[in-house]
């Protein structure tokens, strides 16, 4: 069976380069401090954990793709936030309530990213690269960067280097 994703809209594609409208999500998601690495698998590690049934009731909630990580608010810092999309006919009004205080359910509204999909394990090097070719392809289509970067990865870490699928996004002005 199928990992659920979030629904988007194709608005444009060039290549591995494309321009998507995403409606409401609901999401959990946690700031964590620390290096990328040792962040980003705390954070998952307390996400997996709400939706394995570390809340109250015990509910357990199915896992989605991507996980996604960026900058706490953008910046250089040390911190790091976490997101998981919750599934499709999941709300903010019927999520059960996470046993970690440091857990936040909202709900994103409807936006627009650029994104660019690449395979591989992308390492820091990569992403760095992939974001200034995705920066550089928004800007040479007049397109207006509206928030922080986020890496969004959509397989589990068994799955072969060369099969994984990853994507840069950076939210654009719709």
């Amino acid at each position: 069976m199928a990992t659920e994703e979030p629904p988007f809209r194709s608005i444009s594609r060039d290549g591995a380069f494309e321009v998507r409208d995403y409606p409401a999500l609901t999401v959990a998601d946690v700031t964590v401090p620390g290096d990328q690495k040792s962040a980003v698998n705390r954070g998952f590690r307390i996400l997996a954990g709400y939706i394995f049934g570390g809340n109250a009731p015990r509910q357990k909630i199915a896992m989605t793709a991507p996980v996604v990580q960026s900058r706490a608010d953008g910046h250089a810092g040390g911190e790091w936030t976490i997101r998981f999309t919750m599934p499709a006919g999941l709300h903010l009004e019927s999520l059960p309530r996470p046993d970690d205080p440091h857990i936040r359910l909202s709900v994103l509204p409807p936006s627009r990213f650029a994104v660019v999909r690449f395979s591989g394990l992308a390492n820091p090097h990569d992403v760095e690269t992939r974001t200034a070719a995705l920066t550089t392809w928004a800007k040479a289509r007049h397109l207006r960067t509206t928030g922080p970067v986020s890496l969004a990865l959509y397989d589990p870490p068994w799955t072969p280097w060369f099969m994984r699928r990853n994507e840069v996004m950076i939210p654009v002005a719709g």
